[in-house]
């Protein structure tokens, strides 16, 4: 995951590609299936990630 932090916390920006690419490919996906499907799991994953970290700081 990749996060920027700060005075008032972190947020998370993304995932790493690299290790998503690997992990599809040990559960025998194509690389083109996951290029295909990952960016957008990967924006609600970044995005419900930050609402949890948000709740956490209070």
């Amino acid at each position: 995951m990749r996060v920027i932090g700060g005075m008032g916390g972190g947020v998370a920006i993304g995932w790493d590609m690299g290790a998503a690419l690997q992990l599809g490919a040990a559960l025998g996906l194509s690389p083109l299936t996951i290029a295909e499907l990952l960016p957008p799991i990967e924006a609600v994953m970044v995005r419900k990630t930050n609402e949890e970290i948000e709740q956490s700081n209070g």
